[in-house]
């Protein structure tokens, strides 16, 4: 079963079980994420990389725009987003440690013989591609910039 046949099912028991509306709308906007991406490849299936790319970045943007609602001092709006980005990561895979990040991200350097934080392109290349929804970027990139700079 597929990402995208798993969120149809789960739209489906949320609507017979009367759930949360966050939680349907949550689903919903990950279904649809999933549909314009499959519109824009015409007749292309997506991967199960690509579904999870997207459904980080739905993440992510929630994350931001409840940071912005703080911000904003608009509590209801931030807690709404939080609670989609709760739904949202129980299809992501569970997300690695700062010290399992480190190692993936040392064998990264010594694979692509990065000494200076110059390099750091180089070594976000390798490391992003290993990491692939099990860590956010930005953690990554700060692990490589600490370990990139002693």
């Amino acid at each position: 079963m597929t990402l995208f046949d798993k969120i149809n099912d789960d739209i489906k028991h949320a609507m017979l079980n009367k759930e949360p509306k966050d939680k349907l709308e949550a689903l919903r906007a990950i279904k649809a994420a999933f549909l314009l991406a499959k519109t824009e490849k015409a007749g292309v299936e997506l991967t199960e990389d690509a579904e999870l790319k997207i459904i980080t970045k739905l993440v992510k943007q929630r994350r931001e725009s409840a940071e912005i609602y703080k911000e904003q001092n608009r509590p209801e709006l931030a807690e709404k987003e939080l609670i989609e980005v709760a739904v949202m990561e129980a299809y992501l895979p569970a997300q690695m440690s700062v010290e399992d990040i480190e190692a993936v991200v040392k064998a990264a350097i010594e694979k692509t013989g990065a000494k200076t934080p110059s390099d750091m392109g180089k070594v976000m290349g390798v490391a992003s591609k290993e990491l692939a929804g099990k860590a956010e970027g930005k953690t990554i990139s700060e692990i490589v910039k600490r370990l990139l700079a002693s």
